[in-house]
């Protein structure tokens, strides 16, 4: 919780610097599609930001360059301070494009780079001179230019200078954050450190599992600068009950940190919040067993097509699956799931939060 700077009402201030402060905290914030209630890089901000207004982020991605998009276990911000980090991954990119892009070729590339020479930033609505194709799966583009600019993305050639909804508007990397010299690529050392230390500031007890989440090939490196760290004091191993087989660790001063009073704080989390996506650990830490079913079928949901754990201090006390009616500036409550009992004072708080949430959701 403290790692998460969920024990605390307002942890970061407000304002851009706020949203600085979190991602930086966090080590990235995910972005996802699904707009049934705010996405969820806003909403995670909104968790622990209560005064966080989208344009923060904005300002952060296209005015001060601070953050930047890539991939992590999935699509985040990351602050850009650690982009020395992903250069690796962007030349294992260009020297060996994923099959995924299909046939894009260096002709289509060298193409697309010299029109946003000469034509500036473009998203995808600006290309208008694109032969449309057949969709190869349900998420694709009908333009061939999408497919172009994802690949020199993850290339590390175009960086995302802004984004309007699920809209993205590119430009060449350099040009977007004023390089005059391009950034070094950090070592492979370097990397397994970064990978390391993003997650002791942000998990606070770590496993392999939680440093390497989706990231398997990066286990070996990791555990051997754990057991130097262990070796060295700068790490304690952590026995965790329920899991007293699957090694954890935490700094000596993660461990001692005294937990707060209790008092009825009240978060509702999104399904893709740091606290939430690391399905097994959550379970094994807070006993909650989330299930995301936005692609279960109807009558087989158990909390609803996109319920959100409902935090009260330090324990998940429902799933509330809510949509946003924009058109009735309102949020309509789909299904609740009380998990486990709590009292009137515990209930009036859950109350006042979902106010101030569907506030949030109309101040669009």
């Amino acid at each position: 919780m403290r790692a998460q700077r969920l024990d605390a009402v307002e942890p970061f201030g407000a304002g851009p610097e706020a949203a600085q402060a979190a991602i930086a905290q966090l080590g990235y914030v995910q972005i996802d599609t699904i707009n049934v209630i705010e996405r969820c890089h806003h909403h995670i901000l909104y968790a622990r930001i209560p005064a966080y207004k989208r344009s923060d982020l904005a300002a952060l991605q296209s005015a001060q360059k601070s953050i930047f998009e890539y991939w992590t276990h999935a699509l985040s911000y990351v602050p850009t301070g650690d982009l020395p980090y992903f250069l690796p991954a962007m030349k294992a990119y260009r020297e060996n494009p994923s099959a995924w892009f299909g046939s894009v070729t260096r002709a289509e590339v060298s193409a697309m780079t010299r029109r946003l020479k000469t034509e500036g930033p473009l998203s995808i609505r600006d290309i208008d001179d694109d032969e449309l194709v057949d969709k190869t799966h349900p998420w694709a583009s009908r333009k061939p230019s999408k497919r172009v600019l994802q690949l020199m993305f993850y290339q590390g050639l175009v960086a995302i200078a802004a984004r309007e909804g699920m809209v993205k508007t590119y430009d060449l990397i350099g040009r977007h954050f004023g390089w005059e010299q391009n950034p070094r690529p950090a070592t492979e050392r370097q990397v397994t450190t970064y990978l390391l230390d993003r997650a002791l500031r942000s998990q606070g007890v770590v496993s392999l599992d939680s440093i390497c989440h989706l990231n398997a090939p990066a286990k070996k490196a990791v555990r051997e600068l754990i057991e130097a760290r262990v070796k060295r004091r700068q790490l304690v191993p952590v026995s965790i009950e329920g899991a007293e087989k699957v090694p954890h660790w935490a700094t000596p001063e993660a461990l001692a940190i005294v937990a707060p009073v209790p008092a009825n704080r009240v978060h509702i989390l999104s399904p893709f919040d740091p606290l939430i996506i690391q399905r097994k650990r959550l379970k094994l830490l807070f006993g909650y067993d989330h299930i995301f079913e936005a692609y279960v079928p109807a009558a087989k949901r158990q909390y609803g097509y996109f319920a959100l754990p409902v935090l009260l201090d330090d324990r998940v006390v429902a799933a509330v699956d809510l949509k946003t009616d924009r058109q009735a500036g309102k949020l309509l409550i789909q299904k609740w799931t009380w998990l486990e009992e709590v009292g009137a004072e515990a209930k009036a708080a859950i109350d006042v939060e979902l106010g101030r949430f569907e506030r949030f959701q109309r101040a669009l």
